[in-house]
C-alpha cells in the first residue's frame, strides 16, 4: 500500500473517512474490496450496504486498473448524513478500449459494470480531467436489497 489514512470511528452523525492509495495492477482489486469492507463493518454499516460497496468498489477499481494506464487508484470512503459516498481516482489517461472482432456488443465480455455500479447506487457522477478521472458513487446507509431488481433481461 502506498498510503493508507483511517479516521476513527465517530459518533452517529459525525462524518468518517478512510482512504487508500495503491498501485493501479490487478492484484490491488481485492485489496481494495477488503479495505472497504473493513471500514464500512468498522463503522456498523448494514451488511446489505456492505455487500454493494464491494460490488462498487470492486467494479470501479478494476475499470482503473484496466483503462487508465495510470500508476495509481485512490478509495476514498466517506460516511455522512445517512450516505456512504465512494470515490474512486487515478491519474492515468484512459486508453482506447481494444477491437473485439466477434465479441463487439456482447454482454457477457465485459461492459456491465458501470450499470451494475448505477443499480445500486443512489447518485453516480464522473469527471475526466487531465490529472485523471474521478468517479463517485453515494450509497444510501438505509437497507438495502442485496438483489437490485434489473431493468433488462439478460
Amino acid at each position: 500500500m502506498l498510503a493508507t489514512t483511517t479516521a476513527p470511528t465517530a459518533a452517529v452523525g459525525r462524518r468518517r473517512t478512510s482512504a487508500c492509495t495503491m498501485p493501479a495492477v490487478p492484484t490491488s482489486v481485492p485489496a481494495l474490496r477488503h479495505f472497504a469492507r473493513t471500514s464500512a463493518r468498522h463503522w456498523d454499516v448494514a451488511v446489505d450496504t456492505v455487500e454493494a460497496l464491494a460490488l462498487v468498489v470492486t467494479e470501479l477499481v478494476t475499470n482503473a486498473v484496466r483503462h487508465s494506464g495510470g500508476p495509481d487508484v485512490t478509495l476514498l470512503l466517506t460516511v455522512d448524513t445517512g450516505t456512504l459516498t465512494v470515490h474512486v481516482m487515478d491519474n492515468g489517461r484512459w486508453r482506447p478500449r481494444p477491437a473485439l472482432r466477434d465479441l463487439v456488443d456482447d454482454p457477457a465480455c465485459g461492459g456491465r459494470g458501470l450499470r451494475l455500479v448505477e443499480e445500486y447506487a443512489d447518485s453516480c457522477a464522473l469527471w475526466r480531467t487531465v490529472a485523471g478521472t474521478r468517479v463517485e458513487v453515494g450509497l444510501s446507509l438505509a437497507q438495502v436489497s442485496a438483489t437490485p431488481t434489473p431493468d433488462h433481461v439478460y
